[in-house]
């Protein structure tokens, strides 16, 4: 019998419901036998030599725990785990690497590791039926886009002291979050809210399942993508697919609570001011100089004052929320908090009910699946930048309240955000350090175009659009085969993943029908791959049109930048810094 049958379960150590599994090495969750067959086993992660055994109180819905199994720290009387530090800190890393660019994402990224098994959680998602917008979800071996939004909707006991409390909420904080198709970086791109776009046409889902359809709206700022006459978080991703050429895969969205509950759950999170802030007119922030841990109301009013730092403006309040965010961390990294039961629950908990998502991770399970593509980032390849923008030139002076796309420092930066280019330091090093171990490469690619060339009649090539205008594959197979006798060319739609930028693949004994290929198309060495195997007589190349190709005919646009322009602000999520 357990605990509580025998009415002793308050005599029972929570803890001890884990119990180490001989054959993984891990501790797993037993339970009864009734509760066995109703929920799954679950491997919960090793805990830290030097983390506490605090008992944690149990979450609802999951049983007590039979007497005389061993607690995850240690058995009782105080006698540890034998072995208990092998391998703990590599496995530790790599659960901690899973840290995002924003709040929300932050804390479902870590926490679903371990602790988002419990059916009760599925229950505090909001879930959304985006109509259509965006991918319909993350592929492996592809990068990942995630929109981040946190909106100003006064929900939530004491928000409504903030002002607006019966606003239907904006999109007061937005952030991309690219993830590597390598999954070895990370960048997150602020969209400042007062940004003038153009919202799109928007399929919003009704209760009653119906769909409408929300008018466009051209030149109006960009936080009123979401909210306003009844636009949901797909109109969000429609404005971001549109404002930065970038399809989205998912959105989650928080609102004012996530941040104080979020931050309580940690502990507090550090940060540095250079100088005192008392802003008495909007956030009520007041701090000396100095450095501060700061939870529930003051970490909200901290990342949402616009008069405590810079020049009062919402980019530099954009600043402040991006140190919050590296800070809270780098925080959970130094203080464990993903091996700690106690704060993992607390977590789990607190990130699950201020979380709102969309239908396709609209589940504890897909977002373990999320979490898991995301474990080996570390926080030293997570980059915060801001898209740039210029003051409104339709405004008159000294009343500029909205700002433009400044394109000449935009357009680089989204150029490498769209073909994967890492902007963090280290990654620059290490692909400087190939590029100079290969410096004959572009001598072998130009000479891929030195050769005989195949007549056009034999050149025989299937089309794929990856990444480029909608409808390409099929103008560019009417163009080869009407304009360029190419008649042994295909269109077969939509590549199996997109790619950075429009490639030709063949086989060596291709190569001269690769090179008349190049030469009707305008495509440069560098956009050609050579196999290692020869091809049979009617096996066809393969040419993916991507992001840089705009019209058959047209020569391809500017190869996409491996350097980001001095102007653009950026900095390291692994790097503290004061809010100045």
């Amino acid at each position: 019998m357990d605990a509580q049958s025998r009415g002793r379960a308050d005599e029972i150590d929570p803890a001890d419901q884990w119990v180490i599994n001989p054959r993984t090495g891990n501790y797993e969750l037993r339970l009864a036998d009734s509760a066995a067959q109703a929920r799954p086993k679950v491997t919960a992660p090793r805990r830290s030599p030097s983390a506490p055994s605090t008992p944690t109180a149990p979450s609802p819905g999951v049983p007590r725990p039979r007497r005389g199994d061993p607690p995850p720290g240690g058995r009782r009387g105080g006698r540890s785990r034998k072995g208990a530090g092998a391998g703990g800190g590599g496995r530790r890393k790599k659960a901690l690497a899973v840290t995002g660019g924003v709040t929300a994402f932050l804390l479902v990224g870590g926490a679903v590791a371990g602790y988002l098994y419990y059916d009760h959680l599925n229950g505090n998602l909001s879930v959304t039926d985006v109509a259509g917008a965006g991918t319909g979800g993350f592929k492996k071996d592809q990068a990942i886009n995630i929109l981040v939004i946190g909106t100003d909707k006064r929900t939530g006991a004491g928000n409504e002291d903030y002002g607006d409390k019966d606003s239907v909420g904006h999109a007061d904080t937005t952030i991309l979050f690219h993830v590597s198709k390598d999954r070895t970086n990370a960048t997150a791109l602020s969209i400042p809210r007062d940004l003038i776009a153009n919202i799109p046409a928007c399929p919003t889902k009704q209760p009653d399942g119906s769909t409408k359809t929300i008018a466009p709206s051209k030149g109006t700022r960009f936080n009123t993508s979401l909210g306003q006459e009844g636009r949901d978080a797909g109109c969000t991703m429609r404005t971001v697919k549109e404002l930065t050429g970038i399809e989205v895969d998912h959105f989650m969205m928080a609102d004012f609570n996530a941040v104080k509950t979020l931050s309580t759950a940690v502990g507090g999170v550090p940060v540095c001011l250079e100088k005192a802030v008392n802003d008495e007119e909007g956030s009520h922030l007041k701090l000396d100089a100095g450095e501060h841990r700061l939870q529930g109301e003051q970490a909200l009013a901290f990342v949402r004052t616009r008069h405590g730092f810079g020049n009062n403006s919402d980019l530099d309040r954009i600043r402040i929320q991006q140190q919050f965010l590296g800070s809270m961390m780098r925080e959970m990294k130094s203080k464990e908090t993903l091996t700690s039961p106690k704060k993992f629950l607390s977590l789990a908990e607190a990130a699950t009910k201020s979380l709102g998502v969309d239908s396709g991770i609209g589940s504890i399970g897909k977002l373990t699946d999320l979490a898991g593509e995301l474990k080996g980032i570390d926080t030293k390849n997570i980059t915060f930048t801001t898209l740039p923008v210029l003051d409104n030139p339709a405004e008159p002076e000294g009343k500029k309240a909205t700002v433009v796309v400044d394109h000449a420092l935009a357009d680089p930066l989204l150029q490498m955000i769209r073909g994967d280019v890492s902007l963090t330091e280290v990654e620059k090093k290490e692909q400087a350090a190939k590029e100079a171990a290969d410096a004959d490469t572009k001598a072998k690619q130009d000479a891929l175009l030195q050769g005989a060339r195949a007549a056009a009649a034999d050149v025989r090539v299937s089309i794929y659009n990856g990444g480029g205008p909608k409808g390409s594959a099929s103008t560019t197979l009417n163009w080869l085969q009407n304009s360029k006798g190419v008649q042994k060319a295909s269109n077969v739609g939509n590549a199996p993943e997109k790619v950075g930028a429009t490639q030709l693949e063949y086989a060596p004994n291709q190569a001269d029908q690769a090179r008349a290929l190049a030469d009707i198309m305008g495509l440069p060495a560098t956009a050609l791959k050579v196999g290692t195997a020869d091809a049979s007589a009617k096996t066809p190349m393969k040419l993916t049109l991507g992001p840089d190709f705009q019209q058959p005919g047209a020569p391809l646009s500017a190869p996409v930048p491996q350097q980001l322009p001095e102007d653009v602000q950026r900095s390291q999520a692994d790097k503290a810094t004061c809010a100045k």
